[in-house]
């Protein structure tokens, strides 16, 4: 069974659809078989029939457990597979694995790769699972997993693949030895852990792989072809049910409904965590329903009429622009500054006062000298510039700030 003919068609095919959108790439994981975006399963899907020649690829547009019962199906009646690829199979309640098994129990074949799987079916089969990157969600997160997948075949042309991006650490962590069959397995933490096993049911086999990023468009395109026809080669070429899980049950629809409580309720992990929550908020509600005492009012502070006066009184000077009145009061309330919280003499400016003050506020000996003698020299003119004005009062808020 090949894929590789129709590979290099499908390969231009996407890339002229993705040069010519006006969207950027989405590196989002779909899974959706319509879709050629990098992690949709467009090509698998569409290379179904080059992979099982001569026989029907179903792609079912209906429930599982819909098409078994509306087409009177026999579970003996004839032989076939099941194809399930997606992130995980929420659409499949514990009817519908029933109706899987039984299915398998009578001579078919079902392959589902998932990166997590129904508690039920995982009793059933007598397997647990561990996801090591649960906590992976974003496309950069994810970008970074990498590894190498190996197929234990030595039948196989080539048994070692290489994946460079959104391969997460998931394998079986324990299984019943006595019907399952290791197929492949990935490097976790320096160890082999299997991947892909198949377990035998009653008269027919179940196929579980944990990653199915290695189905999307983007390692088909990239070299990883061969690792699909391979894993592909264990099901016999008869019939395949491709399911896409995009309905509900009509007939059974309360057995499997796709609400995010029945998702939870389905995983054991998942339904204590939802228990946890509900008792916290019970507890949170009921220890809050206890009177209270009033609430204080709020004083409001009354507001300091003094700021906006001098506003005021500020922008009238600026209107008129005697910028040498503005420079004498500037000077003579830095003064009076000086001398009610320092106590120093503002008589005479001279090397004594500079050095006293200097000592006193902590500014150097430069800056405290600079100022007074700008001080000084403003106080000798008759008329000051705007420039004059602005440069003065920089000066001594700086040197109050740093004091």
């Amino acid at each position: 069974m090949k894929i590789t003919s129709n590979i290099p068609f499908l390969a231009f095919l996407i890339l002229i659809i993705l040069l010519t959108s006006c969207k950027k790439t989405n590196w989002r994981e779909n899974f959706r078989e319509r879709s050629t975006e990098p992690f949709g399963t467009y090509i698998v899907k569409e290379e179904m029939q080059q992979l099982f020649p001569d026989e029907e690829i179903l792609f079912l547009k209906r429930h599982i457990e819909d098409y078994f019962i509306e087409e009177n199906y026999y579970y003996d009646s004839f032989l076939g597979n099941y194809v399930c690829i997606k992130p995980f199979a929420y659409r499949l309640g514990n009817s519908s694995i029933d109706k899987l098994l039984r299915f398998a129990g009578a001579g078919n074949d079902i392959f589902l790769s998932l990166n997590f799987f129904n508690s039920k079916l995982e009793e059933e089969l007598e397997f647990e699972t561990k996801n090591l990157d649960t906590d992976a969600y974003t496309i950069e997160e994810l970008k970074a997993l990498k590894g190498t997948i190996n197929l234990v075949n030595d039948n196989f042309d080539n048994t070692s693949f290489t994946y460079d991006r959104n391969l997460r650490r998931n394998y079986f962590s324990s299984y019943n030895e006595s019907r399952t069959t290791i197929l492949g397995t990935h490097e976790i933490n320096d160890t082999i852990r299997p991947n892909f096993i198949k377990i035998q049911y009653q008269k027919g086999n179940v196929f579980l792989h944990t990653q199915p990023i290695a189905f999307t468009n983007y390692f088909l395109i990239n070299g990883n072809q061969e690792y699909v026809e391979n894993v592909f080669s264990y099901l016999p070429n008869r019939m395949v049910i491709w399911d896409p899980l995009r309905r509900q049950s009509k007939i059974r629809g309360s057995d499997d409904k796709t609400s995010a409580l029945s998702f939870f309720m389905q995983h054991p992990s998942l339904k204590w965590s939802l228990y946890i929550a509900f008792i916290g908020l019970f507890l949170f509600m009921f220890l809050n329903a206890r009177r209270k005492q009033r609430a204080i009012p709020e004083v409001k502070q009354l507001k300091n009429s003094t700021q906006d006066f001098t506003h005021t009184i500020a922008n009238l000077y600026l209107k008129e622009e005697n910028h040498k009145n503005i420079v004498s009061k500037k000077i003579k309330y830095f003064l009076e500054k000086i001398r009610s919280k320092y106590h120093l003499d503002t008589t005479n400016l001279n090397s004594n006062f500079i050095e006293r003050l200097a000592a006193k506020t902590g500014n150097t000996e430069h800056t405290t000298k600079y100022l007074v003698n700008t001080i000084i020299a403003l106080n000798k003119k008759s008329v000051c510039t705007q420039d004059e004005l602005v440069r003065l009062n920089t000066l001594i808020e700086n040197f109050l700030v740093n004091k």
